[in-house]
């Protein structure tokens, strides 16, 4: 156990640079911030690189640290230095970055979540948690999509990331081949040609597409999958967040 008390010290500038895309790419880390995400890092055996904290948080949880991962400890000032919220915890932790290789045409079950250049780290990390709450295998980010272990989405996804696959990947390579393996993957669209998505009988293997919150999904996808669905909208609202809408067509799809 160390303590530091400076912020100068080279651990606590890169720590703080676990904020960016840069710094987490240089590290290949990115940082927890508050004691559930850090416990669910734990329970999960992630691969934890250092734990850093305040004198109250060690007093509060030391007897649930993990042996042989490295522990610093650090003033309120530099808590807040490194974290990214207005008043964090105090308790963090690095973890390694995923560097899992992962090719769709070894899937052969479980429900996929795919977004499309999805940009709000809020709707990104709802839709991760919500994935998980909803028994989904994983979720595939395509390229536009916002980093899925920037703070704002790692404190949305709650956790999610360590109970379920979450990778990045071609989406047009995936849906090809998730039907190719007899799953059907499924758009989320507004136009004259979807279907309702109460049209569709719950299956327990599939794909779902998301696509971007302004701009809907990329034209190639949808002419892609199996069918687009929308769904019907009974009020005045002109439309649903993609995070609800993701939420409402994962639950409905998905076979118990």
């Amino acid at each position: 156990m160390e303590k530091i008390t400076s912020k100068a010290n080279n651990r606590i500038k890169a720590w703080a640079k676990l904020a960016t895309k840069k710094g987490r790419e240089t590290s290949g880390t990115y940082l927890l911030d508050g004691w559930h995400l850090v416990q669910e890092a734990i329970n999960h055996n992630a691969k934890l690189r250092a734990i850093i904290l305040t004198d109250e948080q060690l007093t509060e949880h030391e007897a649930a640290l993990p042996a042989g991962v490295p522990v610093f400890v650090v003033p309120e000032d530099i808590a807040k230095h490194i974290g990214d919220t207005v008043n964090p915890q105090g308790i963090f932790a690095e973890v390694t970055l995923p560097s899992k290789t992962f090719s769709p045409s070894y899937v052969h079950e479980g429900a996929w979540l795919l977004l499309d250049k999805i940009q709000d780290p809020g709707n990104i990390g709802t839709m991760v948690r919500t994935a998980d709450a909803a028994g989904f295998k994983g979720v595939v980010l395509g390229t536009g999509s916002a980093d899925a272990f920037g703070p704002k989405v790692v404190r949305a996804m709650q956790g999610s990331q360590f109970h379920l696959e979450l990778l990045q990947g071609d989406l047009v390579e995936w849906t090809k081949a998730l039907q190719d393996n007899n799953l059907p993957v499924y758009g989320s669209q507004l136009n004259p040609e979807a279907k309702s998505y109460r049209t569709i009988d719950r299956v327990m293997d599939f794909g779902l597409i998301m696509g971007n919150e302004g701009q809907g999904m990329a034209d190639e996808l949808a002419a892609a999958t199996t069918a687009n669905l929308y769904i019907p909208i009974e009020g005045q609202a002109e439309s649903l967040n993609v995070g609800v809408a993701a939420g409402i067509l994962m639950f409905a799809i998905k076979l118990d």
